[in-house]
């Protein structure tokens, strides 16, 4: 029997039993943004104790829980994503202005004054900006042919 025989295009018998796909399309389940029953407990219990729970857990901190610490001071002073990077860096008004800012973000890099990461940032909205010149360049070219027509 050669491999083509075992691959036909008949149905199979168990096909109502195969695996992976065992449930129509679509989500059954529960519906998008329904929240999990523990949750709901928990926002029931907390509800008329909100303000005695946020008290306890004060107290705790005052009292030297460094875990209550922690609680309240990422509430308090969330921890920064990023900082500001301040570096120079010529204006980018043409394409030819963003390749040569390109440049002094990768000779920042190089020297230390950016990290990798802050350069690949820096470099990925002088990007957004050279798409922006671009799609502005089209625009007008595309004016002035349909003009001259």
């Amino acid at each position: 029997m050669g491999k083509d025989a075992l691959m036909s295009d008949a149905p199979r018998k168990s096909a109502a039993n195969t695996r992976g796909r065992p449930f129509p399309p679509g989500n059954p389940g529960k519906p998008p943004g329904a929240r999990h029953r523990a949750t709901l407990m928990a926002e029931q219990l907390m509800e008329g104790d909100v303000e005695a729970v946020v008290r306890a857990v004060i107290a705790a901190a005052k009292g030297g829980d460094m875990t209550a610490a922690r609680l309240v001071l990422e509430r308090i002073a969330p921890p920064r994503k990023g900082r500001p990077v301040v570096f120079a860096l010529a204006a980018a008004e043409t394409a030819e202005d963003v390749a040569k800012a390109q440049g002094a973000v990768i000779a920042a890099v190089a020297i230390g004054d950016l990290t990798p990461d802050e350069g690949a940032a820096v470099a990925g909205l002088l990007e957004t900006r050279r798409k922006a010149i671009e799609t502005v360049e089209i625009e007008r070219r595309l004016a002035d042919l349909e003009k001259h027509r």
